[in-house]
């Protein structure tokens, strides 16, 4: 062997060891990151996806919107060694918060799906179908009652459907949507999916609703966020997440309501990405 294939091999292994060595930084910098609540409500256009990381580094993704850009914004997110979801939730099998997750499900492996179970008549649906028997991950059937401990002081608790959809087939599947409540110590979320105030006014009838930051449901339409409701849950920011669209969302009465209640508007068309991070008690948008 030459002087010259020596060196080289030299080199090689000190770029290696280089490499090796700035990994261990960055997994240990990831590590000892403040531990935080994390709500990421992603910039996806006209959809929903929502990426949740629990001061644990628990990863939840609700929804994936309506293409693969949320592959991007996972790597955004997510370190680049981690390929692995701990749980995803559909809340309904619509294109703007289901085509998404269908790339999610080739690139990462995921541990636990949650979803409503309802039969949908689309090519998306059967792909859906597809991706979930070869993924491999556990699947639970959304229904109220549910709660998803996360840790201690983190819980997700199921508020709707009321009943188990397993395997019924339902043409307008917006009223099926999962409704979600998150909490940590003093901090909670409410996400909505794309219920209507008919499903508003049925959760008003099961209690309290309060909660700190509210996703508002189908992208800001005339067809939810009631005032009873904006009172029910009484929040002190309202995320809407919403692209260029035809429909007119979100409609001026929905967000003239949130400014009369005095509710902080935060949008994505407007925003781009919002997250929201919490210590338990008190919380900051970046």
């Amino acid at each position: 062997m030459s002087i010259s294939s020596n060196k080289r091999i030299v080199w090689i292994i000190l770029g290696v060891l280089v490499c090796f060595n700035l990994i261990v930084w960055v997994v240990v910098y990831d590590l000892n990151k403040p531990r935080l609540l994390e709500v990421s409500f992603f910039d996806v256009g006209q959809g929903d996806s929502i990426f949740i990381e629990t001061p644990e580094k628990q990863q939840i993704l609700i929804d994936g919107g309506p293409s693969s850009v949320i592959l991007e914004k996972l790597a955004q997110e997510m370190p680049f060694y981690d390929k692995t979801i701990d749980l995803i939730i559909l809340t309904h099998p619509e294109h703007d918060h289901m085509r998404g997750l269908l790339d999610v499900l080739e690139r990462y492996e995921v541990e636990n799906i949650l979803w409503t179970g309802v039969i949908r008549d689309s090519n998306e649906w059967k792909e859906w179908m597809r991706l979930l028997d070869e993924e491999g991950a556990q699947i639970k059937i959304a229904e109220k009652g549910q709660r998803i401990m996360l840790s201690e002081s983190v819980f997700i608790d199921i508020l709707y459907p009321f009943e188990n959809l397993n395997n019924k087939e339902i043409k307008q599947t917006n009223d099926t949507s999962i409704v979600a409540y998150l909490s940590f110590n003093n901090t909670s979320f409410l996400f909505t999916g794309d219920i209507s105030k008919k499903i508003e006014a049925k959760l008003i009838e099961q209690g309290s609703l309060d909660s700190r930051v509210l996703k508002i449901a189908h992208h800001g339409s005339k067809t939810s966020s009631s005032q009873e409701f904006l009172e029910s849950v009484s929040p002190e920011i309202a995320v809407i997440q919403v692209g260029k669209n035809s429909y007119g969302h979100p409609y001026e009465e929905v967000l003239s309501r949130l400014k009369e209640s005095d509710i902080d508007i935060l949008r994505t068309d407007e925003k781009g990405d919002i997250k929201i991070a919490s210590d338990g008690d008190n919380y900051k948008i970046k």
